[in-house]
């Protein structure tokens, strides 16, 4: 009887592109779920973007758009990187929807029925510039564990110590530099103590891996804190129901969307909901089993919290979370400056997706443990696996079968039935690889079959007896293109796209693990066309170089100022408009230190800018200053107002800063050239 599974993969954060590092987690489901229903299971697959929070507010702002504008472009360019790397779901939604909003207000209201909300005033991080509370990642200073300069209010990057923002030395805001004042405020707290000996029951029935449940274990040892789960505004996500100006904490809202993409799909579809997430702990028939996927970073929240107010709320928790590592590139973590910070796009632009779905499952495991990219073990892994082995055994048969037996296979005879006898053998062994997440296990077998297969047609040299014993060679390169289609068949999870090619070459149906044997004699194959490329090692040094260039490190300041921009064209060049304008009235804006509110004459026309040079240049000393203005720079809507364009300076940045002006003599309105 076939298994019915709803599968999800953590949101990405609408804030940002996909980049190698998260592909991790939605190749490593994606494989799972195309194994499932390669094996004849239903397989539905959830996901959408996380698209709340402070950091998409204050990213909004800064482009002088809406967030509902910024989240829908970056809901796109998300879905178009998880299509390029053939991530398929059957649902791929936004947590800025009427089923969150519905959702989280229902499971709000029942934890609170059931006693499990408290109210309560709290002293947080207030910056009286930007006139915001501000979260953990938007607070920069000295950490008060090892005394290391610019970190965050949460935990420190060099000593890993963890702390609250109130403690750091010298704190400032990261948006505008002011130093955060301390201000109470009312919040709602979610009492997850409550639920202690009902997770630790979860835990104990195989929730999680036993890695993940020892760290629990910590947590558990350590005691349950109440968790904080409202946000002052403004603030980018849905008001709490009886609230004027709170939100709920989009750490609250965001795992509930997991139940809004299936809600949405359920809707679209006709699927009926209570099945794939049942209100309560119905065991009624044809219940869906129900499967996070996550990385060891948002373990707490999803082995934590996320169960406990699903509990709370009548709802059912998920069967198991699936654990993963981070990844590193050459043993370290993904940098910027090395170009080994790789967006989805640009490895598109130079790659193969199934290459890096390839590696992956190569290295990834049912541990928490983290792996590694390895440039070098990347291009040679490809090169000899995929090509030299999988996609040459192809090449070195179905030419020749083409080339003197009409395109038609012969009959198997008693080495070739032996050596298909084995791969077929192995079938139950690589199902269960795939199930328990151990594909570097599977990805090994399989290889191990195709170095059979190449010893075999090694053995038998068909290119050789094709002249004298043309019956002889034509049972060999059958036994081997049977041996293609059942590799292929073990390879569909990883490489769809590759099964694909091998499904048309063949001239068969789509492979399956219930379909997965041998061809029968006179089938009829069609034209051989290459089924995959060897890696250049040029194509990644390209990679690489193009990640250098559009990704400027952000923890290596000194690297960041002496490094140029990438190139442009005469042609980028003409399409920027400097003119030449007269400073014609300078004003302080209140309640922001660092910006002067310019009105500029650009040839009998006024334009407003807004600039952050008032630590270096007083209101009286600007009037009248010829300086170089960007003229066509799309209009920016700022807190303080709108800002016009952009006037040009120089230097460090506070007090170093350094207008670009212009002689005596030059007129405003003037074009700069």
């Amino acid at each position: 009887m076939h298994r019915k599974i709803a599968v999800t993969s953590a949101l990405p954060y609408a804030n940002g592109p996909i980049h190698i590092g998260h592909l991790v987690e939605y190749v490593q489901t994606d494989i799972w779920v195309r194994f499932q229903k390669l094996c004849g299971n239903e397989c539905l697959y959830f996901c959408a973007d996380d698209a709340h929070g402070t950091p998409i507010m204050i990213s909004a702002q800064s482009e002088g758009i809406k967030p509902e504008e910024l989240i829908e472009r970056v809901h796109k360019e998300h879905r178009k990187d998880f299509e390029g790397f053939l991530v398929e779901f059957d649902n791929y939604y936004t947590t800025h929807s009427p089923e969150n909003r519905e959702f989280s207000e229902l499971i709000f209201n029942r934890l609170k029925e059931a006693g499990s909300i408290d109210k309560r005033v709290v002293s947080q991080c207030y910056c009286p510039s930007c006139g915001m509370f501000l979260p953990d990642r938007y607070i920069r200073g000295m950490c008060p564990r090892c005394k290391s300069p610019d970190q965050y209010g949460d935990s420190c990057d060099k000593c890993g110590g963890a702390y609250r923002a109130v403690e750091l030395i010298d704190a400032s805001c990261a948006t505008c530099g002011t130093s955060p004042v301390l201000k109470d405020s009312e919040h709602y707290f979610f009492r997850l103590a409550d639920y202690e000996q009902q997770l630790k029951d979860l835990m104990s029935g195989g929730y999680a891996q036993k890695s993940a449940v020892n760290k629990l274990e910590e947590w558990f040892e350590a005691g349950l804190k109440d968790w904080d789960i409202s946000r002052d505004g403004p603030y980018f996500g849905f008001k709490i129901p009886g609230e004027q100006d709170k939100y709920f904490y989009v750490w609250l809202d965001a795992p509930i969307g997991y139940m809004a993409s299936a809600k949405n799909y359920c809707q679209r579809t006709g699927f009926d909901f209570a099945k794939v997430w049942p209100d309560g702990q119905s065991q009624a028939e044809g219940r869906y089993e129900l499967y996070h996927f996550i990385g060891k970073d948002i373990m707490y929240f999803h082995a934590l919290f996320w169960p406990a107010m699903l509990l709370g709320s009548g709802f059912r928790p998920a069967d198991r979370l699936f654990v993963h590592g981070f990844l590193t590139v050459e043993g370290q973590k993904m940098s910027k400056s090395k170009g080994t910070f790789i967006r989805a796009s640009t490895y598109l632009r130079h790659l193969d997706a199934e290459y890096l779905r390839y590696y992956y499952a190569s290295k990834l495991s049912s541990t928490i443990d983290d792996i590694d990219f390895s440039l070098q073990d990347f291009v040679n892994r490809t090169n000899s696996e995929l090509v030299g082995k999988f996609a040459n055994l192809a090449s070195r048969s179905c030419p020749m079968v083409a080339g003197r037996f009409d395109s038609r296979l012969g009959e198997l005879d008693v080495g070739g039935r032996e050596l298909v006898g084995r791969l077929l053998g192995a079938k139950d062994e690589i199902i269960a690889g795939y199930e328990r997440l151990n594909y570097a296990e599977a990805v090994r077998t399989i290889n191990f079959l195709a170095d059979e297969v190449n010893r075999y047609i090694e053995r038998n040299q068909p290119w050789v007896t094709i002249k004298d014993e043309p019956s002889k060679a034509w049972a060999a390169l059958t036994a081997v293109i049977s041996s293609v289609r059942i590799l292929a068949t073990y390879l569909k999870p990883i490489l769809p796209k590759f099964a694909g090619k091998v499904e048309k070459l063949l001239n068969i149906d789509e492979l399956n693990f219930s379909n997965v044997d041998s061809l029968p004699a006179n089938h009829k194959i069609n034209k051989f066309e290459r089924l995959m490329e060897r890696i250049d090692k040029e194509r990644v040094t390209e990679m690489i170089e193009e990640s250098k260039q559009r990704q400027q490190p952000e923890d290596e300041a000194a690297e960041s100022s002496e490094a140029f921009k990438p190139e442009c064209t005469i042609e980028d060049f003409g399409r920027i408009d400097f003119r030449i304008a007269r400073v014609k009235k300078a004003e302080e804006v209140a309640g922001a230190d660092k910006l002067l509110r310019l009105v500029l004459d650009v040839g009998g026309v006024e334009k407003q800018a807004l600039a952050g040079i008032a630590e270096a240049y007083s209101v009286d000393e600007l009037v009248g200053r010829r300086v170089v203005y960007l003229a066509n720079l799309k209009p920016r809507k700022m807190r303080f107002g709108v800002s016009e364009g952009m006037i040009l300076a120089a230097g460090e940045g506070g007090k170093d800063i350094h207008l670009l002006t212009v002689d005596e003599g030059a007129k405003s309105g003037w074009k700069v050239s």
